[in-house]
């Protein structure tokens, strides 16, 4: 079975409004306590604890031996884990510019043949359903297919507390079903696909610095 997921954040925000300011951090903590509660092994990526190089450069535009440790840790981990759980706000109708910084210094190669889960949230009513619309083009491009169930949590601040606990008066058992539409899906494509590469089917060829290599004849 698949034992290795990423959380990945996408926020950095550490002031308000609003408040209080990360409620993403809250959002991510709970989908990893939901999984761990499966004996998978959830890990967070936080960008506020990742020195990311700037200007913009992606990690595979450097040559091997000038690629900043920081990169190449995070690459590491990406190509390790067996899928991803998506973490954003909406900025613009869009997943917020954090995440999409983030994602944008790895290639698809990293990320190709494994699944993703999409989880939005906001202080407000919508729950950031506009920015998944964007995010499975998104990911999809990365080659980390998002599974069809999705996670939106509106007025995200009154649901969870700092630590991803429910807050008094929750339904905890109906948020937990939530959840576990969307996690129970990750982690039945993301074993499939861990059993699909531990057996050593060859994998078509993903993308990885040459556009020839989409080119049609």
């Amino acid at each position: 079975m698949a034992n290795d997921i990423l959380v990945i954040l996408g926020s950095e925000r550490t002031s308000g409004p609003p408040h209080p300011p990360r409620l993403g951090a809250r959002v991510a903590a709970a989908c990893m306590r939901r999984l761990r509660d499966r004996d998978i092994e959830a890990a967070l990526i936080d960008p506020l604890e990742i020195d990311l190089p700037h200007p913009f450069k992606p990690h595979f535009a450097y040559a091997s031996r000038d690629r900043p440790d920081a990169l190449d840790r995070l690459a590491e981990r990406i190509a390790a884990a067996d899928g991803y759980v998506m973490v954003s706000p909406e900025y613009n109708h869009l997943m917020s510019p954090v995440l999409s910084d983030l994602l944008n210094h790895f290639g698809s190669s990293l990320f190709s043949y494994k699944p993703s889960a999409i989880v939005t949230y906001s202080a407000g009513q919508w729950g950031g359903t506009r920015a998944a619309v964007s995010m499975r083009t998104f990911l999809s491009e990365l080659g980390c297919l998002p599974v069809s169930a999705m996670i939106h949590v509106p007025h995200a601040q009154d649901v969870f507390e700092e630590a991803g606990e429910y807050r008094a008066g929750v339904e905890a058992e109906r948020w937990d079903g939530y959840l576990d539409r969307t996690l129970d899906q990750l982690c039945w494509w993301s074993t499939a696909a861990a059993r699909q590469r531990s057996e050593g089917g060859e994998r078509p060829g993903a993308f990885i610095t040459n556009p020839s290599e989409r080119n049609a004849p």
